[in-house]
């Protein structure tokens, strides 16, 4: 049975620059220095994951997670 949708949360690394990217429920991990390079990479970890094209999500969804730190 395949999923029709795959959801990766997204961070931006503030020191280095670049963001990762991890898909919930699944073992998906990438990088890219872009969000050019980001999405390339999320879409060929997604077909290497999913072997199979027939069970591979035909949409995939970026959540941008943004953490905010300050004193109170």
């Amino acid at each position: 049975m395949s999923q029709t949708e795959i959801i990766f949360e997204v961070t931006e690394d503030e020191v280095d620059g670049g963001f990762a990217a991890s898909a919930l429920g699944y073992g998906i991990h990438t990088q890219g220095d872009s969000l050019e390079e980001l999405r390339c990479n999320v879409k060929e970890a997604v077909a290497c994951y999913f072997d199979d094209t027939a069970s591979r999500p035909r949409i995939i969804r970026l959540h941008f997670v943004r953490e905010e730190v300050f004193t109170a």
